[in-house]
Protein backbone atom coordinates (compact mmCIF):
# COMPACT_ATOMS: atom_id res chain seq x y z
CA UNK A 1 0.00 0.00 0.00
CA UNK A 2 2.93 2.37 0.49
CA UNK A 3 3.54 3.00 -3.25
CA UNK A 4 -0.18 3.63 -3.73
CA UNK A 5 -0.29 6.07 -0.84
CA UNK A 6 2.80 7.86 -2.15
CA UNK A 7 1.25 8.12 -5.62
CA UNK A 8 -2.01 9.39 -4.13
CA UNK A 9 -0.12 12.04 -2.18
CA UNK A 10 1.70 13.23 -5.31
CA UNK A 11 -1.61 13.44 -7.18
CA UNK A 12 -3.08 15.57 -4.39
CA UNK A 13 -0.08 17.90 -4.54
CA UNK A 14 -0.47 18.08 -8.32
CA UNK A 15 -4.17 18.92 -8.04
CA UNK A 16 -3.50 21.55 -5.38
CA UNK A 17 -0.75 23.19 -7.41
CA UNK A 18 -2.96 23.44 -10.49
CA UNK A 19 -5.84 24.95 -8.54
CA UNK A 20 -3.75 27.44 -6.57
CA UNK A 21 -1.42 28.55 -9.35
CA UNK A 22 -4.05 28.86 -12.06
CA UNK A 23 -1.74 27.36 -14.69
CA UNK A 24 -3.49 27.01 -18.08
CA UNK A 25 -4.78 23.49 -18.85
CA UNK A 26 -2.83 23.30 -22.10
CA UNK A 27 0.39 23.61 -20.06
CA UNK A 28 -0.51 21.38 -17.11
CA UNK A 29 -3.92 19.72 -16.90
CA UNK A 30 -5.37 18.76 -13.55
CA UNK A 31 -5.32 15.08 -12.51
CA UNK A 32 -9.12 14.98 -12.63
CA UNK A 33 -9.04 16.08 -16.27
CA UNK A 34 -6.47 13.40 -17.08
CA UNK A 35 -8.63 10.80 -15.34
CA UNK A 36 -11.61 11.97 -17.36
CA UNK A 37 -9.68 11.52 -20.60
CA UNK A 38 -8.63 8.04 -19.46
CA UNK A 39 -12.27 7.15 -18.85
CA UNK A 40 -13.69 8.64 -22.04
CA UNK A 41 -10.96 7.46 -24.44
CA UNK A 42 -9.93 4.20 -22.83
CA UNK A 43 -10.81 2.22 -25.95
CA UNK A 44 -8.38 4.31 -28.04
CA UNK A 45 -5.62 4.13 -25.45
CA UNK A 46 -6.15 0.41 -24.94
CA UNK A 47 -5.62 -0.38 -28.60
CA UNK A 48 -2.43 1.64 -28.79
CA UNK A 49 -1.24 0.20 -25.46
CA UNK A 50 -1.49 -3.31 -26.90
CA UNK A 51 0.79 -2.29 -29.77
CA UNK A 52 3.35 -0.72 -27.46
CA UNK A 53 3.13 -3.67 -25.08
CA UNK A 54 3.86 -6.12 -27.88
CA UNK A 55 6.88 -4.07 -28.93
CA UNK A 56 8.17 -3.97 -25.35
CA UNK A 57 7.74 -7.69 -24.67
CA UNK A 58 9.27 -8.80 -27.97
CA UNK A 59 12.14 -6.36 -27.53
CA UNK A 60 12.70 -7.62 -23.98
CA UNK A 61 12.75 -11.23 -25.17
CA UNK A 62 15.13 -10.61 -28.08
CA UNK A 63 17.32 -8.26 -26.04
CA UNK A 64 17.64 -10.87 -23.29
CA UNK A 65 18.56 -13.62 -25.73
CA UNK A 66 21.11 -11.39 -27.47
CA UNK A 67 22.59 -10.22 -24.16
CA UNK A 68 22.96 -13.76 -22.84
CA UNK A 69 24.55 -14.90 -26.11
CA UNK A 70 27.05 -12.02 -26.07
CA UNK A 71 27.98 -12.67 -22.42
CA UNK A 72 28.54 -16.37 -23.09
CA UNK A 73 30.63 -15.55 -26.16
CA UNK A 74 32.80 -13.22 -24.08
CA UNK A 75 33.23 -15.89 -21.42
CA UNK A 76 34.08 -18.70 -23.85
CA UNK A 77 36.11 -16.88 -26.50
CA UNK A 78 39.15 -15.37 -24.85
CA UNK A 79 40.60 -13.88 -28.01
CA UNK A 80 37.26 -12.40 -28.99
CA UNK A 81 36.99 -10.29 -25.86
CA UNK A 82 39.47 -7.80 -27.31
CA UNK A 83 37.20 -7.39 -30.33
CA UNK A 84 33.73 -7.73 -28.80
CA UNK A 85 34.11 -5.59 -25.68
CA UNK A 86 34.96 -2.36 -27.59
CA UNK A 87 32.04 -3.02 -29.94
CA UNK A 88 29.76 -3.64 -26.97
CA UNK A 89 30.68 -0.28 -25.43
CA UNK A 90 30.51 1.53 -28.78
CA UNK A 91 26.98 0.25 -29.36
CA UNK A 92 25.86 2.25 -26.33
CA UNK A 93 27.99 5.33 -27.04
CA UNK A 94 25.75 6.21 -29.99
CA UNK A 95 22.52 7.92 -28.81
CA UNK A 96 19.38 5.92 -29.53
CA UNK A 97 17.77 8.98 -31.10
CA UNK A 98 20.53 8.99 -33.72
CA UNK A 99 19.91 5.45 -34.94
CA UNK A 100 16.11 5.46 -34.64
CA UNK A 101 15.59 7.16 -38.05
CA UNK A 102 17.95 4.65 -39.66
CA UNK A 103 16.09 1.70 -38.18
CA UNK A 104 12.81 3.16 -39.36
CA UNK A 105 14.28 3.64 -42.84
CA UNK A 106 15.64 0.09 -42.99
CA UNK A 107 12.83 -1.80 -41.24
CA UNK A 108 9.82 0.37 -42.02
CA UNK A 109 7.14 1.98 -39.87
CA UNK A 110 5.81 -1.30 -38.45
CA UNK A 111 6.71 -3.27 -35.34
CA UNK A 112 10.13 -4.38 -36.60
CA UNK A 113 11.90 -1.04 -36.15
CA UNK A 114 10.46 -0.53 -32.65
CA UNK A 115 11.39 -4.05 -31.58
CA UNK A 116 14.91 -3.53 -32.92
CA UNK A 117 15.21 -0.27 -30.99
CA UNK A 118 14.05 -1.91 -27.76
CA UNK A 119 16.43 -4.82 -28.35
CA UNK A 120 19.41 -2.51 -28.76
CA UNK A 121 18.63 -0.73 -25.48
CA UNK A 122 17.88 -3.89 -23.51
CA UNK A 123 20.73 -6.21 -24.50
CA UNK A 124 23.51 -4.05 -23.01
CA UNK A 125 22.49 -4.23 -19.31
CA UNK A 126 21.74 -7.94 -19.69
CA UNK A 127 25.08 -8.67 -21.37
CA UNK A 128 27.19 -6.62 -18.95
CA UNK A 129 25.48 -7.92 -15.80
CA UNK A 130 25.64 -11.55 -16.92
CA UNK A 131 29.24 -11.29 -18.11
CA UNK A 132 30.27 -9.64 -14.84
CA UNK A 133 28.68 -12.54 -12.96
CA UNK A 134 30.43 -15.11 -15.17
CA UNK A 135 33.88 -13.66 -14.54
CA UNK A 136 33.39 -13.21 -10.78
CA UNK A 137 32.83 -16.85 -9.87
CA UNK A 138 34.09 -17.98 -6.47
CA UNK A 139 37.77 -18.99 -6.99
CA UNK A 140 37.45 -21.92 -4.61
CA UNK A 141 34.77 -23.51 -6.79
CA UNK A 142 36.99 -23.18 -9.86
CA UNK A 143 39.97 -24.70 -8.04
CA UNK A 144 37.84 -27.64 -6.93
CA UNK A 145 36.59 -28.17 -10.49
CA UNK A 146 40.15 -28.08 -11.83
CA UNK A 147 41.21 -30.62 -9.18
CA UNK A 148 38.42 -32.94 -10.26
CA UNK A 149 39.46 -32.60 -13.92
CA UNK A 150 36.32 -30.79 -15.16
CA UNK A 151 36.41 -29.53 -18.72
CA UNK A 152 36.12 -25.86 -19.55
CA UNK A 153 32.63 -26.38 -20.93
CA UNK A 154 31.54 -28.24 -17.77
CA UNK A 155 32.94 -25.48 -15.58
CA UNK A 156 30.97 -22.91 -17.56
CA UNK A 157 27.60 -24.65 -17.46
CA UNK A 158 27.80 -26.27 -14.02
CA UNK A 159 29.62 -23.58 -12.03
CA UNK A 160 29.94 -20.23 -13.76
CA UNK A 161 26.42 -19.96 -15.21
CA UNK A 162 24.57 -20.94 -11.98
CA UNK A 163 26.80 -18.58 -9.99
CA UNK A 164 26.12 -15.76 -12.46
CA UNK A 165 22.33 -16.10 -12.40
CA UNK A 166 21.87 -13.45 -9.65
CA UNK A 167 23.85 -11.02 -11.81
CA UNK A 168 21.70 -11.90 -14.80
CA UNK A 169 18.62 -11.27 -12.67
CA UNK A 170 19.90 -7.77 -11.84
CA UNK A 171 20.44 -7.08 -15.53
CA UNK A 172 16.94 -8.28 -16.35
CA UNK A 173 15.44 -5.95 -13.75
CA UNK A 174 17.27 -3.01 -15.31
CA UNK A 175 16.19 -4.17 -18.78
CA UNK A 176 12.55 -4.35 -17.69
CA UNK A 177 12.77 -0.76 -16.44
CA UNK A 178 14.29 0.64 -19.66
CA UNK A 179 12.38 -1.57 -22.11
CA UNK A 180 9.63 1.03 -22.81
CA UNK A 181 12.22 3.62 -23.86
CA UNK A 182 13.17 1.91 -27.10
CA UNK A 183 9.60 1.26 -28.17
CA UNK A 184 8.44 4.83 -27.46
CA UNK A 185 11.48 6.42 -29.14
CA UNK A 186 10.82 4.33 -32.23
CA UNK A 187 7.18 5.39 -32.26
CA UNK A 188 8.17 9.04 -32.00
CA UNK A 189 10.38 8.75 -35.06
CA UNK A 190 7.79 7.07 -37.23
CA UNK A 191 4.74 4.95 -36.48
CA UNK A 192 1.04 4.62 -37.11
CA UNK A 193 0.11 3.10 -33.73
CA UNK A 194 1.33 2.95 -30.16
CA UNK A 195 1.33 5.17 -27.09
CA UNK A 196 4.30 7.15 -28.40
CA UNK A 197 2.33 7.84 -31.58
CA UNK A 198 -0.63 8.99 -29.46
CA UNK A 199 1.57 11.38 -27.47
CA UNK A 200 3.14 12.76 -30.63
CA UNK A 201 -0.25 13.39 -32.24
CA UNK A 202 -1.66 14.91 -29.05
CA UNK A 203 1.33 17.22 -28.77
CA UNK A 204 0.74 18.48 -32.30
CA UNK A 205 -2.86 19.30 -31.39
CA UNK A 206 -1.98 20.80 -27.98
CA UNK A 207 -4.02 18.09 -26.26
CA UNK A 208 -1.90 17.98 -23.13
CA UNK A 209 -4.48 16.00 -21.19
CA UNK A 210 -4.31 13.21 -23.78
CA UNK A 211 -0.53 13.24 -23.57
CA UNK A 212 -0.66 12.81 -19.80
CA UNK A 213 -3.25 10.04 -20.16
CA UNK A 214 -1.03 8.11 -22.58
CA UNK A 215 1.94 8.72 -20.31
CA UNK A 216 -0.01 7.38 -17.32
CA UNK A 217 -0.85 4.19 -19.23
CA UNK A 218 2.78 3.80 -20.27
CA UNK A 219 3.99 4.29 -16.69
CA UNK A 220 1.49 1.71 -15.43
CA UNK A 221 2.69 -0.77 -18.05
CA UNK A 222 6.34 -0.17 -17.15
CA UNK A 223 5.68 -0.64 -13.43
CA UNK A 224 3.65 -3.80 -14.03
CA UNK A 225 6.44 -5.22 -16.21
CA UNK A 226 9.10 -4.47 -13.61
CA UNK A 227 7.16 -5.97 -10.71
CA UNK A 228 6.23 -9.04 -12.77
CA UNK A 229 9.88 -9.53 -13.75
CA UNK A 230 11.00 -9.09 -10.16
CA UNK A 231 8.46 -11.61 -8.84
CA UNK A 232 9.35 -14.12 -11.54
CA UNK A 233 13.07 -13.83 -10.82
CA UNK A 234 12.47 -14.24 -7.08
CA UNK A 235 10.54 -17.43 -7.79
CA UNK A 236 13.22 -18.79 -10.15
CA UNK A 237 16.10 -17.93 -7.78
CA UNK A 238 14.84 -18.96 -4.33
CA UNK A 239 18.41 -19.52 -3.08
CA UNK A 240 19.18 -15.80 -3.51
CA UNK A 241 17.13 -14.09 -0.76
CA UNK A 242 17.21 -10.38 -0.02
CA UNK A 243 20.03 -9.57 2.35
CA UNK A 244 18.76 -6.04 3.06
CA UNK A 245 15.38 -5.67 4.73
CA UNK A 246 13.78 -2.97 6.80
CA UNK A 247 13.98 -5.11 9.93
CA UNK A 248 17.68 -5.86 9.28
CA UNK A 249 18.76 -2.20 9.43
CA UNK A 250 20.58 -1.67 12.74
CA UNK A 251 18.96 0.77 15.08
CA UNK A 252 20.93 3.72 16.42
CA UNK A 253 22.07 3.27 20.01
CA UNK A 254 21.85 6.05 22.62
CA UNK A 255 25.58 6.70 22.31
CA UNK A 256 25.22 7.55 18.61
CA UNK A 257 26.60 4.26 17.27
CA UNK A 258 24.73 1.61 15.34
Amino acid sequence: MRPLLAAFGLILLWEGFVRLSGVPPFLLPAPLRVAEVLWLRWHILWGHALTTGAEILLGLLLGTLLGVAVALALALWRGGRRWLLPLLVASQAIPVFAIAPLLTLWLGFGLASKIAMATIIIFFPVATAFYDGLRRTEPGWLDLAATMGASRFAVLWRIRVPAALPGLASGLRVAAAVAPIGAVVGEWVGASAGLGYVMLQANGRSQTDMMFAALAVLAAMAMALWFATDRLLRALLPWQPDALRDDDIPKALPGGTA
